[in-house]
């Protein structure tokens, strides 16, 4: 498996830390090693995040296509069109991004705040839409691509959460090379990697780059979409694409994909009262900040899998940090008194 033979434009900084959390470990009971890889501070664009690591492959694909404009969609509070609009602004080109009323959440700035004002900040045309929530391939996307024809542009279109591209799942096969090399410099293996998964590529890069450890079913998906069975269904299908793209050589199991369903309620993108506490217990043991959306979600499982004693008194856990921490401004009710 190589993955030197894709072109990669370097958007991060290089390989992002691990970070032992003893405070939120002895929160938990001291049984359980809690570490976090640092994916929220993976670049100085626009707050970074784990959609950078797979734009780092799909970029070089849309500069060899002649594009003069990336074209994507999101939810109002999209981690993804910010960072699709960040990548445009450092390369040179336009933006317009489609963002999709993907959440029902009413909060008075919620479509001037955080992620959604920092792309238009740098220069995204962003396009608001009532359609709701769905992590497929949208007409909405599709029209904003023939505007920029229209308009007499190229446009080059990249789906929700970068998941459904041909490349959307190399980044994280990346990150798990990575993982390996740093256990190496740590002398000791994960026993678990917790992950939140939504559209998908993320945990299908993870489990493919993984598999090749064979230990892809260590990578704990904690749903925070809601539709379990969509989800499921894109996981699998990133996770074929990008092992024949890589060459991993045997397929990978569905024993090998592991979605915990059990914490995505009451909905896409509306923190429960336990996503609210984990964030806060992150918050004030570790001062490491996770969102209502997606972050607060995958921490919300690994509190409950430690306390419930679901992942073993002994093991170590790395939390895979996506970012996504800009969306808390769009909740500002639910934390006006921490």
């Amino acid at each position: 498996m190589n993955l030197d033979r894709f072109e990669r434009y370097p958007l991060t900084f290089g390989p992002t830390p691990i970070e032992h959390l003893p405070r939120l470990t002895d929160a938990l009971g001291g049984e359980v090693q809690i570490y976090a890889k640092r994916e929220d501070c993976n670049s100085g664009l626009a707050f970074g995040g784990n959609k950078l690591r797979k734009l780092e492959y799909i970029i070089p694909d849309a500069i060899a296509s002649g594009a003069d404009t990336l074209v994507s969609i999101g939810g109002v509070q999209s981690n993804h069109t910010r960072m699709v609009a960040a990548a445009a602004a450092k390369i040179g080109m336009k933006c317009v991004v489609v963002q999709e009323k993907w959440v029902p959440h009413f909060d008075a700035v919620y479509d001037r705040v955080g992620n959604i004002l920092l792309t238009r900040l740098m220069g995204a045309d962003s396009r608001l839409v009532d359609d709701g929530f769905d992590i497929g391939i949208r007409k909405s996307w599709e029209d904003a691509m023939q505007s920029v024809r229209d308009a007499g542009g190229t446009p080059y279109g990249i789906p929700a959460g970068a998941s459904v591209h041909k490349f959307g799942g190399l980044g994280y096969v990346r990150f798990a090379e990575e993982v390996k090399a740093q256990e190496a410099e740590l002398g000791f293996q994960f026993d678990y990697i917790i992950v939140c998964v939504v559209t998908g590529s993320t945990q299908a890069g993870m489990i493919v780059g993984f598999a090749a450890q064979d230990r892809a079913e260590r990578v704990i998906g904690i749903d925070a979409s809601g539709t379990l069975d969509q989800t499921r269904e894109q996981v699998r299908e990133i996770v074929d694409n990008t092992a024949d793209l890589v060459g991993l050589g045997r397929p990978v199991s569905d024993a090998e994909i592991v979605i915990n369903p059990d914490y995505a309620y009451p909905a896409y993108g509306v923190p429960s009262d336990e996503t609210n506490d984990a964030i806060r217990l992150a918050a004030r043991t570790e001062a490491m900040i996770t969102d209502p959306v997606y972050e607060g979600k995958s921490m919300q499982g690994m509190i409950d899998l430690v306390r419930k004693g679901e992942i073993p008194a002994g093991s170590k856990v790395l939390y895979a940090h996506l970012g996504g921490a800009p969306a808390l401004n769009g909740y500002s009710y639910y934390y006006k008194d921490g």
